[in-house]
């Protein structure tokens, strides 16, 4: 029998459909990568292009970035067949396109204008908002969340130390990917109902205020679920799913003791600024 010394077409399929791995199924002759020199050098270098293409908007696919964002508020799971694909067409789960955290950093730029009317700031207090909410909200404490989920996937949950480690990249994706509906509901739709409903001392004022939390929370928890467990090499993926009833009791402990959410994120915020 004739023996190939690299891995077949074929195997791509199996890889992709979770039926199959390049290294832990025995179907490749080939040994796991074992210089990690190497493995840093390409995810800096990945990161390099990354980063070098912020600023080349003729270069970034704005239409499909927008079509992400729609699905990911109607039909997440959809998102994630593509970066499947990418895996098998250019070996990483990581956007290489950074059009989707341009618009997501307009849409937060846009929003928390919205919001900085609603809070009644004033120019300067408005524009510190902005720089607060990007670059602290978004980007820093995603930079945390990113660095957390990215050590749990590669220290616990997969399936073998032969296969390859998930990238901070892709992990800081899902975040973005996570963000964008808590995103709308908290920092948009919740404004039109924040001044003349929710800010009241009314119960349906609690009501629907803390619901919004509690909708942007299960969206966010969902979204990252759906991240990892499309991976086929990650195992107990489930267990990222645990702090949707621990959400679902602290809602209910809100509203039994009449704790209005919304309220205290605005005020915190306010207090933030002066």
């Amino acid at each position: 029998m004739k023996h190939s010394t690299s891995p077949t077409p074929s195997l791509a399929p199996s890889y992709a459909s979770g039926t199959g791995s390049y290294y832990s199924r025995g179907t490749s002759p080939l040994p796991p990568p074992a210089n990690h020199s190497r493995d840093c050098l390409s995810a800096t270098s990945k990161s390099y292009k990354y980063l070098r293409r912020l600023l080349k908007f003729n270069q970034m696919d704005f239409e499909f970035a927008l079509w992400q964002m729609i699905y990911l508020l109607i039909a997440p799971q959809k998102v994630y067949r593509n970066f499947n694909y990418r895996k098998q067409t250019k070996s990483q789960f990581a956007r290489d396109d950074p059009a989707f955290l341009v618009l997501l950093l307009i849409c937060v730029c846009v929003t928390s204008l919205g919001f900085a009317y609603v809070l009644g700031l004033s120019f300067w207090q408005s524009i510190s908002f902005i720089f607060y909410v990007v670059f602290v909200d978004c980007i820093f404490a995603g930079c945390l969340v990113a660095t957390f989920y990215w050590i749990v996937t590669n220290r616990y949950m997969r399936s073998s130390n032969l296969e390859p480690d998930i990238e901070w990249g892709y992990a800081f994706d899902v975040h973005l990917n996570a963000f964008f509906p808590p995103l709308m509901l908290l920092h948009f739709i919740q404004l039109f109902f924040y001044n003349w409903l929710i800010s009241q001392t009314w119960f349906i004022s609690r009501f629907i205020g803390n619901t919004f939390w509690l909708l942007a929370f299960c969206y966010y928890v969902y979204i990252t679920f759906l991240g990892y467990n499309c991976i086929p090499h990650l195992k107990n993926t489930r267990l990222l799913l645990i702090p949707l009833p621990i959400v679902f009791l602290f809602y209910l402990m809100t509203m039994i003791i009449g704790w209005n959410v919304t309220v205290s994120f605005i005020m915190f915020y306010k207090y933030r600024l002066y």
